[in-house]
């Protein structure tokens, strides 16, 4: 990571002609690449390292196609000469998704949502119509193919883990059925592919789109569908209907013949539903196979977004074991099963959780039961071992960007998140009085601090349950300060 973060300086300071600049580790998503914000002289950049180079071309190659036609992509300043490292304009910190979610669904929103659905419009036909789509990463279009194969990633990933019986070549051949429907005589433009609200940053009131490197050419509905149907934004059903007409009119604009509208929404319904099960199939992979938390959760409301959608809306298509395993996916006996149970206002439950230091011993547990979790933080690199952060504790911002980007600290926690929730479960339905979770390191100052902090706001979060933290270490200093 430091020789990545010594290349950006170097690359920065050529392309700007300064020195000095300063490099800041972002959090990092779910690919490999990886992202930094550069500083020099009052300005900031984004840096992307991305050890997939052709990824990286295809991202390079669809910008500059793109800012042809004043989309609102950024602009590259700098690429190194392996193309793994390049600098790109800064658009901020705040997505659309920050804005609906600080705003809720006021009318400066709603123009956010129409800005963006409008420049989609001209990426799609206008800017689109010159895209190279052989430096596409995957397939060039998303075909009968790629539409199977987000259906099969339902299937697997969510559907059986489910458990439950279904005639699955009826199930196939309704899948093909639907592939048939959705790319018959279907008009190709560019396809964003994850044309989220995430993926749109707000600055200065302008929408910035990013993470368009997966496009690809497709079917216009798709990305409309991923927008207006995300589950964490949650539009209202007249936000979805009132915006897809306005996308309508956007692209009628743009095309040389009109849209058959009636024959337009009922194909868009249909990738509405492909969104929708992609999306259950990932959540059931990162959730259900990779055990991590966050996608845990996820499922909840993707589950009530898909539930409306089957009660709600028709496609033109009869698709029967498809119907049937959808209304059994969005039953109340599976929703029950992904949702946590919450602490009743007088449960019992207290959960101690301490960062201590080996040095001084593991704590021990006066309650009744005794015992409980302890967790060893020393396989996790130790900040202490830096000059910058020996006088810091885990709960110092540069210690927490440090465990968070630069640590295996997020894979630990989210296996200690997994163990911990299957004894806060059964405590909380059995009315038991106290569990005990315990973190050491070396010092009980930096790694050990920061998991207890992590998993107490977790808990209290998750479960709703009472939580009471002490760090042996470092509320002894303080008291004896």
């Amino acid at each position: 990571m430091q020789k990545v973060i010594e290349e950006i300086k170097a690359l920065a300071e050529s392309t700007f002609s300064v020195s000095g600049v300063e490099v800041e580790v972002l959090p990092q998503s779910g690919s490999d690449r990886r992202y930094f914000r550069v500083f020099e002289n009052g300005k900031s950049y984004i840096a992307c390292y991305g050890p997939n180079v052709q990824e990286n071309r295809t991202f390079i190659s669809f910008t500059n196609q793109f800012r042809k036609y004043s989309i609102p992509v950024p602009e590259i300043h700098a690429i190194n000469d392996r193309s793994d490292i390049y600098i790109l304009e800064d658009f901020g910190t705040i997505s659309l998704l920050d804005e609906l979610e600080k705003n809720k669904y006021n009318s400066y929103v709603y123009d956010l949502f129409k800005k963006s659905l409008r420049s989609l419009a001209q990426l799609q036909v206008v800017a689109g119509e010159g895209i190279d789509y052989n430096m596409c990463l995957t397939a060039k279009e998303f075909g009968k193919q790629a539409i199977l194969s987000d259906l099969l990633y339902f299937k697997y990933y969510f559907l059986d883990t489910l458990k439950y019986p279904y005639d699955k070549q009826a199930l196939l051949n309704d899948f093909d059925s639907l592939t048939d429907y959705l790319t018959k005589n279907v008009d190709q433009h560019f396809m964003f592919r994850d044309f989220q609200s995430r993926n749109i940053m707000i600055k200065d009131g302008e929408v910035h789109f990013i993470d368009y490197q997966g496009g690809m050419k497709g079917a216009l509905q798709y990305d409309v569908a991923s927008l207006l149907w995300q589950a964490k934004a949650e539009l209202p059903e007249d936000w979805k209907n009132d915006l897809l007409n306005y996308y309508i009119e956007e692209v009628n604009q743009l095309l040389d013949g009109a849209i058959d509208k009636e024959a337009f929404v009922y194909q868009y319904n249909g990738y509405v539903l492909i969104r929708l099960l992609q999306v259950m199939g990932a959540y059931g992979f990162r959730g259900l196979f990779e055990r991590k938390a966050h996608f845990l959760s996820s499922i909840p409301p993707a589950i009530n977004n898909l539930k409306w959608f089957v009660d709600n809306t028709q496609m033109g298509i009869a698709l029967p074991e498809l119907d049937r395993c959808l209304r059994h996916c969005v039953s109340d006996e599976v929703l029950k099963s992904f949702e946590s149970i919450r602490a009743r206002e007088n449960s019992p439950l207290v959960v101690k959780i301490s960062s201590f230091s080996f040095k001084q011993g593991i704590p021990g547990d006066e309650t009744e039961n005794g015992g409980g979790f302890v967790f060893d933080c020393r396989g996790i690199l130790n900040p202490g071992r830096f000059q910058e952060y020996k006088k810091l504790t885990g709960r110092d911002k540069p210690v927490k960007d440090f465990l968070e980007q630069q640590t295996k600290m997020p894979e630990f926690l989210n296996s200690v998140y997994n163990i911990v929730d299957i004894s806060v479960t059964d405590y909380l339905k059995r009315d038991f009085e106290s569990l005990m979770v315990s973190f050491g390191c070396t010092g009980g100052q930096h790694r050990s601090v920061y998991a207890a902090d992590a998993l107490a706001r977790y808990l209290k979060n998750k479960f709703n349950v009472k939580v009471e933290l002490y760090h042996h270490v470092q509320d002894a200093k303080n008291w004896i300060n």
